[in-house]
């Protein structure tokens, strides 16, 4: 049986391509043909995910894109406004404009900034996205952005995208709520899910009078029959998201002290009864993350089984 929620999936370039962009369009193509209508791009220090999101997007007609996600430091968001209409327009207004608030330990020393009132930064920075993505303009002096562009900022064509953050702390949920059109919400499961970042989201949302927001849930996803040896490479690469504040927060809240453990590896019956928990809590989208854990042949046996559960005919 169908899953109700769409599925989307986290694409980069593998590390032996001899071109980055060929390769995602190449990777986007055969997603495409595995039945899956959606492709996500993070942002790294190498590439550009919103340029990406705009080649892809042009690249492989009827293919949804989004990000996943640009942190808003240190980019400003009239810079982050042009690039995301350029997108939408690109794709022919199939692209979601997924923000974060970034790693302070990554993006101090690498960019020579200082991070400060980030909630506060987040609500300032999406007054100023909104504006500019619904109107074409903005005038706005606040404590961390300030924007007064002398000149149009409209992008034919490309207007209107929706923006999601990745929230998951209860001030951010808040903001992205009453200020976004939906929540990213990565290694967060279906107990925190429901009993804490959906139902504070669909508050902040009723309160501010917009609708119900779009809850895409990350998640990590492997169909194999070595799962194992998968979960042990899962160990190796989740780690990192054990450092960093945001992240332990919220697999604290889910009960969990490995991100590996929220991570879906098994049969096709196993990762969709897993996946279905996730649904069931409040996520309106998956998200599913590094399928490249068990290798080629099992990525691709991933990405099939997603399409025919939640993707589209083939």
């Amino acid at each position: 049986m169908a899953l109700s929620a769409p599925i989307g999936i986290a694409l980069a370039p593998r590390p032996a391509a001899t071109n980055a962009v060929d390769d995602v369009i190449e990777r986007a193509r055969l997603l495409q043909r595995s039945g899956i209508d959606r492709a996500w791009f993070g942002q790294r220090f190498d590439f550009d995910s919103l340029s990406l999101a705009a080649v892809v997007g042009s690249a492989v007609p009827g293919l949804h894109v989004g990000t996943s996600v640009v942190p808003i430091n240190p980019r400003h968001p009239l810079v982050v406004a042009s690039q995301a209409q350029t997108a939408h327009a690109a794709s022919h207004r199939r692209f979601t404009l997924g923000l974060g608030l970034g790693a302070r330990d990554l993006e101090e020393p690498a960019f020579g900034i200082r991070i400060e009132r980030p909630i506060r930064r987040l609500r300032e920075y999406l007054t100023v996205l909104r504006s500019v993505l619904a109107t074409g303009t903005v005038d706005f002096t606040g404590h961390t952005v300030s924007a007064a562009p002398p000149l149009p900022a409209a992008v034919a064509g490309g207007d209107g995208p929706d923006i999601v953050v990745a929230a998951m702390g209860p001030q951010a949920v808040a903001a992205a709520g009453e200020l976004a059109d939906g929540i990213v919400p990565f290694l967060a499961g279906p107990r925190t899910l429901s009993g804490d970042i959906v139902p504070r989201a669909e508050v902040a949302a009723r309160a501010a009078g917009r609708p119900r927001p779009r809850v895409i849930a990350g998640v990590a996803v492997v169909v194999t029959d070595r799962p194992e040896q998968v979960r042990a490479r899962a160990a190796e690469q989740m780690a990192f998201y054990e450092g960093i504040p945001s992240y332990r927060a919220v697999l604290d809240r889910e009960g969990v002290a490995a991100a590996a453990e929220l991570a879906v590896i098994g049969t096709e019956a196993e990762v969709e009864a897993q996946l279905r928990r996730y649904v069931e809590a409040g996520a309106t989208e998956l998200l599913v993350t590094q399928t490249d854990l068990g290798g080629p042949e099992d990525e691709l046996a991933t990405w099939r089984f997603l399409g025919a559960l939640g993707g589209i005919p083939v």
